[in-house]
């Protein structure tokens, strides 16, 4: 039996999430498409390497790597070009390489570089065909995603954080016109559908392995599932939506989180968008971010780069998402509340074009609405280059605007003092912090400011915010037990006050700790934080 080592090296783009805790589904398609013809597989991810894991012998070596909207990473990163070039003399058999890595020069060190489908790519290839650039079709599509779906429990993050992607749709219903400027998804053409029984096949297949986490990622536009109105934009399908998203609520997932909207569907399609926002808010749990693309509120941009918003349109997207989304679901967080991504250096940018979008969040702000995140990034020329040259001070400046006067205030409207964030999910410590995260799409980074064993579900009490991140002590507060750091950082106390807290323990309730700080009213307000086990 031909033997495949299907290497993991993490990909970020707008078609998929695969950093961890995320596990593509590019990378199941690729394992599906191997043993669909009849080969074996064998998983490795570019952390279990970078772990001294042993690179094992193989017929084939495949590698999945690369990021066209790279991030800021927690634990893990894509696996970067050195670390590529350093794996290639391990790798055994023909290799081939996938993802935006394909398109850098170290793509010379393999044997096939694929740009459209790798998974379509490695089928041929070991089923005697000529290995040449092309898509799945829908049949291999479904086949490939059950048939791979068993490399999820080779995943270090498997059972737990781990979070599988699941695609509904690939294309673009703007294929016709272009479609935005920078965006890969209209050369795809016209959308292809999977079917809401072939999706919710996949998503009970990956539950019965033991996964706990989905998100149905990739598409331009959930709002638009389902339709097959040829517009610009297409007049949404809620049945689909909801048959999709009802199965999926069903299998009973801790998290079922979505992606992607295009706001000019919202604006107008009021009637049909509404229902399928409320299926959203009523079928997912809570957390859940629909990412809007407004990339620039510039109407010289947006005509220049044929992009498919208006700021109006984005304006009546916010406004209705916040209205149907945003009550607060049992983890703390909103139900469903909008992103929005902005990019710097589209053709026809100018020093006003800054000017335009930091007008536009403020806005927002005014009007007391809420947006999970702003995504703010240069364009990269992965479908063709681009005429404007970026300021870099400018744009710098515009970043810290945003950070500084729109990002900080959302987060103290989005998650105010005394908000209880369950299920967060502690990741890494940096010196006496820990950073923890709940599961999710664009969870808040959380920073607890003393040591918390990493690895574990803890409820938190938001105490501060960042720019981007937000401040926490667990809770209830173990106050008997808790260290001089834990205790120092509880509000309104410090570090001489923790002292003698700490020098007064144990306490049986609230009278005890008031006597210690010599301030009721403090130890009141404390006592709801505190257990006094």
């Amino acid at each position: 039996m031909t033997r495949v080592l299907v290497v993991d090296g993490y990909i970020d783009d707008p078609a998929a999430l695969g950093v961890p805790p995320y596990i593509s589904p590019m990378i199941r398609a690729v394992a599906g498409a191997a043993m669909d013809a009849g080969a074996e597989v064998e998983y490795l991810t570019v952390d279990m390497v970078r772990g001294g894991a042993d690179v094992p012998d193989a017929d084939v070596s495949v590698v999945l790597s690369g990021s066209t909207v790279p991030g800021k990473y927690i634990r893990s990163m894509p696996m970067s070009l050195k670390e590529l070039r350093a794996l290639v003399p391990r790798l055994k058999g023909w290799r081939m390489l996938g993802g935006s890595a394909s398109g850098m020069p170290e793509a010379e060190l393999f044997d096939f570089s694929v740009r459209k489908d790798l998974a379509a790519s490695l089928y041929d290839g070991l089923i005697g065909r000529e290995v040449g650039e092309r898509l799945r079709t829908l049949d291999e599509w479904n086949r490939w995603m059950l048939l791979g779906a068993d490399i999820v429990r080779m995943h270090q993050d498997f059972p737990v954080p781990l979070v599988a992607e699941i695609e509904s749709y690939r294309g673009c219903h703007r294929y016709a016109s272009g479609g935005c400027s920078y965006c890969v998804e209209p050369l795809k053409g016209k959308p292809l559908m999977r079917k809401p029984d072939d999706i919710i096949a996949e998503a009970a297949r990956l539950r019965g392995l033991g996964v706990r986490n989905v998100r149905v990622g990739g598409q331009t536009c959930i709002v638009s599932y389902g339709s097959e109105d040829p517009g610009d934009p297409p007049r949404p399908n809620p049945d689909a939506v909801r048959e999709l998203f009802e199965g999926l609520r069903d299998l009973g997932f801790d998290v079922l989180h979505t992606d992607n909207a295009n706001p000019a569907a919202i604006a107008r399609y009021p009637e049909e968008s509404e229902d399928v926002l409320r299926t959203l808010t009523e079928c997912c749990t809570p957390g859940n971010v629909l990412a809007l693309g407004m990339e620039s509120a510039d109407p010289r941009v947006i005509g220049e780069n044929n992009l498919n918003s208006t700021p109006e349109d984005v304006l009546t997207a916010v406004r209705t998402i916040n209205r149907i989304g945003g009550a607060r679901g049992g983890n703390g967080m909103p139900m469903l509340l909008p992103g929005l991504n902005i990019i710097a250096g589209l053709d026809g940018e100018t020093p006003g074009t800054y000017d335009m979008d930091i007008g536009f969040l403020r806005g927002l702000l005014d009007e007391g609405l809420l947006v999970r995140r702003i995504n703010i990034r240069q364009v990269l020329p992965v479908r063709r280059e681009f005429d404007t040259r970026i300021d870099q001070r400018r744009f710098r400046r515009f970043k810290e605007e945003v950070r500084e006067s729109v990002d900080s205030e959302m987060l103290r409207r989005l998650v105010p003092e005394g908000t209880v964030l369950r299920g967060v999910y502690t990741e890494l410590r940096d010196g006496n912090v820990t950073f923890g995260r709940q599961i999710g799409s664009y969870p808040l980074l959380v920073g607890i400011p003393y040591p918390v064993e990493v690895g574990r579900f803890v409820d938190v009490v938001i105490t501060g915010w960042g720019q981007r991140s937000v401040t926490g002590i667990e809770h209830p507060f173990p106050i008997n037990t808790a260290p001089l750091a834990a205790l120092a950082s509880l509000p309104g106390v410090g570090k001489k006050r923790a002292a003698r807290i700490a020098a007064a323990r144990p306490f049986s309730g609230s009278e005890g700790l008031a006597e210690a700080l010599d301030d009721a009213a403090l130890a009141e307000s404390l006592a709801g934080l505190c257990v006094f086990d």
